[in-house]
């Protein structure tokens, strides 16, 4: 099944954020291998592709995992939470209806 994954930024993490950047991009790049993303990336904290400064709100992953447990577990190692990025992580079991 299909989980969204949601991590909301802990204020003036963006330097954390850029630090544990790699290790982030490398755990999505091995899902994505494995055929089981279909879609991530962050929210700019601005109206901009590339907010500088500004840096990022938090982030969006949509992957298949077997189980809510297995998503959560997986969220829960991600090196952005290690390295206090996110204040906080909600996953919830999600149906993709478009595109079919």
């Amino acid at each position: 099944m299909l989980y969204a994954i949601v991590g909301q930024d802990a204020p003036d993490s963006l330097d954390q954020r850029l630090s544990a950047r790699p290790a982030h991009l490398d755990r999505l790049h091995a899902m994505q291998q494995a055929g089981r993303l279909l879609l991530a990336g962050p929210f700019p904290a601005i109206d901009s592709n590339d907010p500088g400064p500004a840096g990022f709100s938090g982030s969006l992953i949509v992957a298949e995992f077997d189980t809510l447990a297995d998503a959560q577990a997986w969220a829960d190692a991600d090196p952005y939470v290690a390295a206090g990025v996110y204040a906080s992580v909600s996953v919830k079991p999600f149906k993709k209806v478009f595109p079919a």
